[in-house]
This record gives structure tokens, C-alpha cells and sequence, in this order.
């Protein structure tokens, strides 16, 4: 390598490494200099539906990928120089051999020859929270199944509230019933169950929790309500059913 390659090589260096410290301060590299809830205006998110920042963490994970292989480059770019200064520069670090121009003028910060270049390997590892949570079904509708499940425990933490819009839920009639499966019993499974346990307001008396959900309360009441007319009718003079 004469003296005009290696200045060649040396000002594509320096004009990697300025173009790589211009992006990075001019995007406060990618946006993670402030946190996310800044950056998207919001002033929590844990009372927001997953799907709602889908969009921001996907954008998140981008931004982060793209900061860290910048940062990565920037790296091998000030190590090239560096090895430059040292006399060090366009050496193989595994034969000792001196690297070829035409390599180190596509890829100036190269380290390896062709010959013993470290090869990419796509990782086979999986995320560790497969090894506990697995693949299966965890909201299970079905009557054959009554153990606890992803659904009781979505519902145990719904009640205090979510982002979904009340048109999400077509048949509720107030805001106590947009929840999922709102008329499904929780804490008991049969009916009957329920009202072994509880006192005549349908309190559990802190045995355990029972919700009896507005809509058979609502029942409760248009029963109620249909006696008092039927009583009504008898009153009148009519025959009752």
C-alpha cells in the first residue's frame, strides 16, 4: 500500500466518522435522550390498551437498533484511525498479511482479510420467557375447564379500568359493563355456588370475592318487577297465569 492509497483510505475514515457523529447529534441519537413517555406525549402508559403504542414501540425498537449499529461503526471507524496512527493499519489480525486495497477501499475499517473474516451467524436463541410461559391457549371459553386462567387474570386487573372506547363493547348499557365477558360469574363457577356463600345482598361477607355484574342484577329487577305487575293484574280482577 503506497502512501496515496493509504491517504485515500485515511479521508474515507475521517469522512465516516463525521457523518457518523453528525447523524448521531443531530437525532440526539434516534430520540432515546429523552424517555418514551416525552416523546410521545403521554404521561403513562401502563392504563393504555397494548395495541395503542404498537405503533411508538415498534418505533422504539427501530430507533434503538439503528443507535447501536451507528455506535457500533463509529467504533471500528475510530479503531481503523487508530491503527493508522500506529502504523497497524490494512495488517490481517488473524494471518498477519497485508489486507488488499481493493477490500479496504469498499470497507475501510476492515480488520480481516476475505480469507478470515469472522462469519455472520443468524442467532437460534429464543426469548427466555418461553421456557415459562409456553404456547398455549390461555383464554379458554370452554365449559370443561375452570382453573385460573390468562382470562381471570385479565379481568382481575380490566375492572380498574382500560383505554377501550365504549363502542367497543356493542350490547353494554353503562360503563360498569364494558368489560370482557362482564356476565360471567368470578370467583365461583356455578351459580349456586355464589349464593352459598353470600348474605342477602349478595356480599360475599369477605369469604372470598364475588362480582354479581349489573346485568343479573338488572334480571333480578325485571323479575322482580314482573311479579309486582302479574300481583297487579290479580288485583284488578284478573285471572293470573
Amino acid at each position: 500500500m503506497d502512501t496515496q492509497q493509504r491517504q485515500q483510505l485515511y479521508q474515507q475514515l475521517m469522512q465516516e466518522k463525521q457523518q457518523l457523529e453528525q447523524r448521531l447529534r443531530q437525532t440526539d441519537h434516534y430520540g432515546l435522550e429523552e424517555s418514551m413517555s416525552d416523546s410521545i406525549g403521554e404521561l403513562s402508559g401502563y392504563d393504555n390498551h397494548p395495541a395503542d403504542l404498537g405503533s411508538e414501540m415498534f418505533e422504539r425498537g427501530k430507533d434503538l437498533a439503528l443507535n447501536d449499529a451507528d455506535e457500533h461503526h463509529l467504533e471500528e471507524v475510530n479503531a481503523a484511525i487508530q491503527r493508522m496512527e500506529q502504523g497497524e493499519y490494512g495488517i490481517c489480525k488473524v494471518c498477519h498479511q497485508e489486507i488488499p486495497f481493493e477490500r479496504l477501499e469498499a470497507v475501510p475499517a476492515a480488520e480481516y482479510c476475505i480469507e478470515h473474516h469472522p462469519e455472520q451467524h443468524s442467532s437460534i436463541r429464543r426469548p427466555v420467557e418461553e421456557k415459562v410461559i409456553g404456547y398455549r391457549q390461555y383464554f379458554r371459553d370452554g365449559t370443561d375447564y375452570n382453573a385460573y386462567d390468562g382470562e381471570d387474570a385479565w379481568q382481575e386487573v380490566e375492572r380498574y379500568g382500560t383505554s377501550n372506547p365504549p363502542d367497543f363493547f356493542r350490547e353494554g348499557r353503562n360503563y360498569n359493563e364494558l368489560v370482557i365477558d362482564q356476565d360471567e360469574q368470578r370467583g365461583y363457577v356455578d351459580l349456586t355456588e355464589g349464593f352459598s356463600i353470600t348474605d342477602l345482598q349478595g356480599q360475599s361477607d369477605e369469604i372470598t370475592e364475588i362480582t354479581h355484574t349489573d346485568t343479573y342484577q338488572r334480571k333480578e329487577k325485571e323479575e322482580q318487577l314482573e311479579d309486582e305487575d302479574l300481583d297487579f293484574i290479580g288485583e284488578e280482577g284478573y285471572d293470573r297465569p
